[in-house]
């Protein structure tokens, strides 16, 4: 049974393998400003840049990387959903950047910045734990926290908007 979301399942395929960047970034561009916010596009690419041209397009423009997948080769799959128009990232009162420190312990020092904090006020998690999109989805369900905005902001790294309820 698979556990992929319906709204996660690309409504185009561009294909743009042979062109060097900047034209996968364009063409992605080109086809999500198409899309309305929640929608999915992939984009394949065997440019060696399209990975720091994609994540540095979505953390100014809202829209999100949500998987990459290796085709084979230097083919890359990139899974990118169309945000919300007019919004970008939510805006954090609390900074937390924990790159280079193994699970469990973003989700530990997060906690305690969280413990500190006041209802209503967001903390912004950064972390390149392998682990750590499971685990804070997990943590923030079954603590009540919530989960404002999760993004993939360079390969293996993650910025994670949690609220406190």
């Amino acid at each position: 049974m698979s556990t992929e979301k319906k709204s996660d399942k690309p409504l185009v395929t561009l294909d743009l393998c042979g062109l060097n960047c900047p034209a996968p970034l364009l063409g992605a561009k080109h086809v999500i400003d198409d899309l309305r916010p929640g929608q999915v596009m992939q984009l394949i690419s065997d440019c060696p840049g399209t990975p720091d041209d994609l994540f540095a397009w979505s953390r100014h423009t809202g829209n999100e990387v949500i998987s990459t997948d290796r085709l084979g080769g230097r083919r890359v799959a990139y899974t990118i959903k169309r945000g919300a128009s007019g919004t970008g990232r939510p805006i954090a009162n609390v900074n937390l950047d924990i790159c280079g420190v193994s699970c469990p312990g973003p989700i530990l020092e997060a906690k305690k910045l969280l413990d500190g904090m006041k209802a209503g006020e967001t903390l912004r998690l950064v972390s390149n734990c392998p682990g750590s999109p499971d685990d804070v989805n997990s943590w923030v369900k079954s603590t009540g926290l919530e989960l404002r905005a999760k993004q993939e902001v360079a390969p293996g790294t993650y910025e994670f908007f949690i609220c406190k309820t």
